[in-house]
């Protein structure tokens, strides 16, 4: 860490503010070799807990600063080992509060651009959704405010974000702990003016776990990556060797290995069987419903949904 980011950073949180020209002189000594280091991001997490208000041109450093350590810090890029999400939750929870301009907006932009997280990160990230949605107001770095009384339109684009998101549970599709989060709010905040948006994500949520199609490979996890970068970069041409052998030797031993195609169900095929809502899922999705005592027009809007694309409707 220079010097001159130090300093910055020091007179920032000792005045409890910090200016544009400052943060532009941030972004300069921060960015001097392309990366963010653990002493850096640590120094940006202090200054944001020390400052009163923060501004947009900070709230935009400090997610571009954090995300490029835990993201970008270590191999492969654009994952987050376990001790980077420990790093990160520590750091979130040291003042005790999720401020929603920068660390609310700093979780959520990690799990929409990740490639993958650690579990206990998602899991985090996902408890903080749901107790910022429910409990907490303040302005959002996305535009709009949070709301304790109901479902604001900023969080509705929040939600969106976390549950459809790279490094969520499903990337670009909807786990059975994300229905059960949408049902958790829905039936907290039914009644109340909420967002029109609302209702929409919620029937596309919980409609995307019942009847949607997200493929096995979909995420990798941080720990294959690292395997497969090593065997594509081995140099020594170990590898080349070992296949020609292989091939000459055993000329089926690539389908014992790598597995082969069998008459398989085509993705159409595998995407008609997740659009049936099954008997599990059925039974899921009534207990769900039993739990608030009402069908709801959340509820009713998602049966017509179901109905709907089920052609039953």
């Amino acid at each position: 860490m220079s010097l001159e980011f130090a300093e910055i950073a020091r007179h920032a949180a000792a005045d409890r503010s910090i200016s544009s020209e400052e943060v532009l002189a941030l972004r300069r000594a921060g960015w001097a070799d392309g990366r963010m280091t653990r002493e850096e991001a640590e120094m940006v997490f202090a200054t944001e807990h020390a400052i009163d208000n923060p501004s947009r041109e900070w709230s935009d450093f400090f997610v571009e600063a954090v995300r490029n350590y835990v993201l970008e810090g270590s191999e492969p890029r654009g994952f987050a080992s376990a001790e980077e999400g420990a790093w990160l939750i520590a750091q979130v929870e040291a003042d005790g509060k999720v401020c929603s301009m920068t660390e609310l907006e700093l979780l959520t932009s990690i799990i929409e651009r990740a490639q993958n997280v650690p579990e206990t990160l998602k899991t985090y990230v996902l408890d903080v959704m749901v107790r910022e949605v429910l409990e907490g107001t303040g302005p959002t770095r996305c535009g709009g405010e949070l709301s304790d009384s109901h479902v604001s339109q900023a969080e509705c684009r929040i939600l969106r974000r976390v549950i459809f998101g790279q490094a969520s549970d499903r990337p670009a599709a909807v786990s059975r702990r994300e229905a059960e989060v949408m049902f958790r709010i829905k039936d907290a905040v039914a009644g109340q003016e909420n967002a029109p948006e609302f209702k929409r994500l919620f029937v596309q949520a919980v409609g995307n776990y019942l009847m949607g199609f997200a493929a096995d490979t979909a995420q990798v996890s941080r720990e294959r990556m690292l395997e497969l970068e090593a065997f594509v970069g081995d140099n020594k041409g170990s590898v080349g060797r070992f296949m020609g052998k292989m091939a000459r030797s055993a000329p089926n031993a690539f389908g014992v290995v790598f597995g082969r195609r069998s008459p398989a169900e085509s993705r159409e095929e595998l995407v008609a069987q997740d659009a049936a809502v099954t008997a599990f899922e059925q039974e899921w999705l009534d207990d769900q419903i039993a739990r608030s005592g009402e069908i709801d027009e959340y509820d009713q809007a998602l049966l017509e949904f179901i109905a709907e694309e089920a052609g039953q409707a």
